[in-house]
């Protein structure tokens, strides 16, 4: 058994960001979870990061595995892993899963910025604006303003909005303040 450290962790991410090698990275991400004990990143944590090398990777079904294996470990983790169980399911092809997903994550509550930016950009890229548009105002709203998260939550609002065509709005003064 293994303590894994933060350090440790972003070495191995800098060798294998020099190898480009995104499915070598994701298998020592899950090699790395199998020998953990306790570390400075939850095992939640490190799954999420091997299921998006395996996207990267081009292999969406391990993703989804890994992102599910989070999600029962529980672990302490940024952005909730069904958000990418959800954009995983949406690269499966399989929407009505994804949104069932999504829909559950809402009625969870206490989502973060960083879940509602993740949610909002999937739905995006799968073209439900109207609902991306709510995931990015609603996580505008509870992101500590002048965050990073919160700049990127009005950034990606606003170019909803545009897209939309819906009026400015007191969040879109927020962004301009915050240039």
């Amino acid at each position: 058994m293994a303590h894994v450290t933060r350090e440790q962790l972003d070495r191995l991410l800098e060798q294998a960001l020099l190898a480009d090698d995104h499915e070598d990275l994701a298998r020592r991400l899950e090699a790395l979870v199998e020998a953990y004990a306790s570390g400075d990143i939850s095992r939640a944590a490190i799954l999420v990061l091997a299921a998006e090398e395996w996207r990267q990777a081009g292999q969406p079904a391990r993703a989804f595995d890994c992102f599910q294996r989070a999600v029962d470990d529980g672990g302490e983790v940024s952005v909730d892993p069904r958000a990418g169980i959800a954009d995983t399911l949406f690269e499966l092809e399989r929407p009505a899963e994804a949104r069932e997903v999504i829909a559950a994550i809402r009625a969870a509550g206490d989502v973060t910025a960083a879940t509602a930016l993740t949610v909002a950009e999937t739905l995006v890229a799968y073209g439900d604006l109207g609902e991306a548009h709510q995931w990015a105002t609603e996580g505008a709203h509870r992101a500590v303003e002048g965050s990073g998260e919160h700049i990127a939550l009005l950034r990606t609002r606003y170019r909803i909005r545009v897209d939309l065509g819906l009026p400015e709005d007191e969040l879109d003064a927020l962004l301009d303040a915050s240039h």
